[in-house]
C-alpha cells in the first residue's frame, strides 16, 4: 500500500534577499529550497515544543 502524505500547499511571500540566502544555504546542505524550509520550520518546532506528536497507525 503506498504511503499517503498529507502535504498542504500555500504562497509564501518573502524578500529577495532572505530569498537568495536560504537558496544558497538549501544548495549548501543538498535540500530544494522548499525542503530546506520545511526543515527550518520543523527545526522550529521542535525546539519550541509545539511539534504534535505523531500517532502510530494501527494497522
Amino acid at each position: 500500500m503506498a504511503k499517503e502524505t498529507k502535504n498542504k500547499s500555500f504562497i509564501l511571500r518573502i524578500d529577495a534577499d532572505t530569498m537568495d540566502a536560504l537558496e544558497k544555504w538549501a544548495a549548501d546542505d543538498f535540500r530544494s529550497t522548499n525542503g530546506q524550509i520545511q526543515y527550518l520550520l520543523d527545526q522550529a518546532l521542535k525546539k519550541a515544543g509545539r511539534m504534535p506528536k505523531k500517532t502510530k497507525n494501527p494497522d
